[in-house]
């Protein structure tokens, strides 16, 4: 299956949650959970609210699949990778994802969403370290620098941003500098420092099945 190419906020509205999928929206009275907090559909309404035990594992799954914007077949490769480090699987789940590049971009207030940050950076207009970068799944390193373009700084997009950015606190284990549009890897997050709505010890019972 491709990238989901239809309107985000159904899948809001099928978790039953807000995933901030559209960045400032989802905080305004535009954000549809609060307008219509049903699943979409013709009988979203009307569906049965009983679920099975695995129905609640695969829903925790897709709405971390959502939030980060990732494939079935990429999210079980992270997993496997989770399942192969040293510590516990479902706190090195969230660790990995949260390493994205694309993901960084969006915590360091430089794009709007995570959907915005992956389409600004495969357009190029970052730099990690002083080197091109142009791959939305990159997983940086503690120490890694993280640089808007020369060329895409003065731009109307980011000039709008970094007057966004302004108000916005990034992670603790992230820095940024918003004057001049960079940010760097502190350290690796902890499970306590991401904010993400998620139970993944659910997920880790799913994929163990």
């Amino acid at each position: 299956m491709g990238r989901y190419t239809d309107a985000v906020c159904r899948q809001c509205r099928r978790e039953g949650e807000k995933l901030f999928l559209k960045g400032d929206r989802c905080y305004s009275e535009k954000c549809s959970v609060e307008r219509r907090p049903y699943a979409p559909g013709v009988h979203g309404q009307g569906r049965r609210q009983k679920v099975s035990e695995y129905g609640i594992q695969l829903r925790e799954k897709q709405k971390m699949r959502r939030t980060y914007g990732i494939l079935e077949k990429q999210f079980r490769r992270y997993f496997e990778k989770a399942e192969r480090q040293k510590g516990v699987t479902g706190e090195n789940l969230f660790i990995l994802i949260e390493r994205r590049l694309d993901n960084i971009v969006y915590r360091l207030g430089f794009a709007a969403s995570r959907k915005e940050a992956r389409q600004l950076v495969t357009h190029g207009h970052f730099t990690i370290n002083g080197k091109k970068a142009n791959i939305p799944s990159m997983l940086l390193k503690v120490g890694d620098e993280i640089q808007v373009k020369e060329k895409s700084v003065s731009s109307a997009k980011f000039q709008e941003l970094k007057e966004q950015a302004a108000y916005k606190t990034p992670p603790e284990w992230l820095s940024v500098n918003v004057e001049n549009l960079n940010g760097s890897v502190l350290a690796y997050p902890t499970r306590d420092q991401i904010d993400t709505p998620v139970n993944e010890q659910l997920i880790v019972e799913l994929y163990s099945r």
